[in-house]
């Protein structure tokens, strides 16, 4: 919990990818988010945090549905989104707040 903090505390936007083994649609993201990385390159963080290994982080942020996809930036969660999302809209996005 305490590392969670430290990282969304971070001056540059970090993108939470909160999903589930289970879930098809997250699995659906996988690549999309790769190529999201691979555009954002390093002015912007992608971690993937599994609800059922930290239910305290799902319960603490109202996580309901997976994929759920928050950005932070200063600790602050900036924009939410859950469900599937295209490539280009996570880019622009992520680009909005770097």
């Amino acid at each position: 919990m305490e590392k969670f903090n430290e990282l969304i505390k971070s001056e540059q936007p970090v993108l939470i990818d909160f999903f589930a083994e289970w879930c098809g649609p997250c699995k659906t993201m996988m690549p999309i988010l790769d190529k999201v990385k691979e555009s954002i390159g390093e002015k912007a963080r992608i971690v993937k945090i599994d609800i059922d290994k930290f239910g305290e982080l799902a319960t603490e942020y109202r996580i309901q549905t997976v994929p759920t996809f928050i950005i932070f930036k200063d600790g602050e969660p900036l924009w939410r989104h859950s469900g599937l999302i295209a490539q280009k809209e996570l880019i622009s996005m992520l680009e909005k707040y770097i």
